[in-house]
């Protein structure tokens, strides 16, 4: 792959003529167009382009080839941070959003209970698990279709869009009237459902794997916005290391490193991370503090008596007192 900066003085004739030249040898062209520069990001056999003959228009500023593997996940191929709009809701470059609810949905009273605190408390997007994979058989699976009812009149409630987790293409169905489908790091790399998701105009939040390096998570971005689907929004959840005393072990330096390699949204989830509550609220504001930009938080309005991950879910009183740390850190990073 190849990016072509294009001089801001290039007229729209000039980029047009360029395009078709390109294409008429057989690459694919994405055009980035910035505050002062243009970029052409090139996807194909680049290898019998002349980048002597291409840098020596006058329009082209300059010509890079791209080493890395994933392409339209690139910033040096979208340099400009994507932000990504969900119902009117903002995720990425300056906007900062807070996504709350529980593991899981147990009932219409519960979700819409906690839906209703959650936004009063600061959080404009609401989770909740209608499918859920577990790793016993034998453990709460879900409500399934009934769940997803459940989050949609608690949106019509609050207005708050809703994110619920996919396990399978084939449920693709029940998911059309679903803001944000969630691929869980147990599918990160199901490149089977990713593919289907790539042909959706609809957001992706993608969680990184157990086990997965940061590039793995790139390249499982890359099958999604490959089919066309551009609308992809990166979450760290913790991964798995020797460590025992937390569920998983954050890594937090895959904020500023992701958002270094790519102009997707970052988002961080600090309840699965640590699997512990009183963990949640610190590990929260370092997110914050890295540069995410956003973070998903577990919250039940009976941890004790949750069916699924109430260890490390907050009531809606210390998500109160969170949210309000959250945003006094947003005042220090944004100053």
């Amino acid at each position: 792959m190849m990016v072509a900066v294009l001089k801001p003085n290039a007229t729209k004739e000039q980029i047009e003529n360029l395009t078709e030249w390109l294409k008429g040898r057989g690459l694919s062209v994405h055009i980035s167009k910035g505050e002062f520069y243009t970029i052409l990001g090139l996807i194909g056999d680049t290898s019998q382009i002349d980048t002597e003959l291409i840098e020596g228009l006058e329009m082209v500023e300059s010509v890079k080839r791209i080493s890395e593997p994933f392409k339209s996940a690139n910033r040096k191929f979208h340099p400009e941070d994507s932000v990504i709009d969900v119902g009117g809701i903002k995720i990425g470059g300056p906007h900062f959003q807070m996504i709350a609810g529980p593991c899981s949905v147990e009932s219409p009273e519960q979700i819409l209970a906690i839906a209703k605190d959650v936004c009063a408390f600061g959080a404009s997007i609401l989770r909740g698990g209608a499918f859920k994979p577990r790793t016993s058989p034998y453990d709460f699976q879900g409500l399934r279709a009934d769940g997803i009812e459940m989050m949609l009149e608690a949106k019509r409630q609050t207005g708050m869009p809703i994110i619920t987790e996919i396990m399978n293409a084939d449920h693709l169905p029940m998911f059309e009237k679903v803001d944000i489908i969630q691929v869980g790091a147990r599918n990160m790399q199901n490149f089977e459902l990713l593919k289907e998701l790539g042909m959706l105009k609809k957001p992706v939040l993608l969680k990184r794997g157990l086990a997965n390096t940061l590039q793995e998570l790139l390249m499982s971005a890359e099958y999604i916005m490959a089919g066309g689907n551009q609308n992809v929004i990166l979450c760290e959840r913790g991964i798995r290391t020797f460590e025992t005393y937390t569920r998983n072990t954050l890594d937090l330096s895959a904020v500023p490193m992701l958002r270094d390699l790519s102009h997707l949204p970052v988002v961080v989830d600090p309840s699965h991370a640590s699997g512990i509550a009183r963990l949640v609220e610190p590990m929260a504001m370092a997110a914050v503090a890295a540069g995410a930009h956003g973070v998903m938080i577990e919250v039940h309005n009976d941890p004790v008596n949750a069916l699924c991950d109430g260890a490390q879910s907050l009531t809606p009183e210390q998500f109160s007192k969170t949210a309000g740390k959250i945003r006094k850190i947003r005042e220090v990073v944004t100053a």
